[in-house]
């Protein structure tokens, strides 16, 4: 079995940019981003995280898939010893 690390990777990123986005969202209109000219960059960056982790995991998904359908079948070492 091999593990393509896009699949972890983008699970990660994933998670992290859905728990910023959602952190994002809670803090609208907050004092917080005054600093940042009243853009709410956690919303933003949060989308751009996510975004990235879905493409990261979907991309190691269809690899992996791609690679199964490689794989040749495994050989039974008992029927080829026996002629059949």
């Amino acid at each position: 079995m091999s593990l393509d690390l896009r699949v972890p990777m983008g699970l990660m990123f994933t998670l992290v940019g859905a728990i910023l986005s959602v952190f994002g969202i809670a803090t609208r209109g907050s004092v917080i981003y005054e600093a940042s000219l009243g853009i709410n960059a956690n919303f933003w960056w949060g989308l751009v995280l996510l975004a990235f982790g879905l493409t990261m995991f979907i991309l190691g998904r269809r690899s992996q898939a791609r690679l199964a359908k490689l794989r040749p079948e495994p050989v039974d070492e008992t029927r080829s010893r026996l002629g059949h």
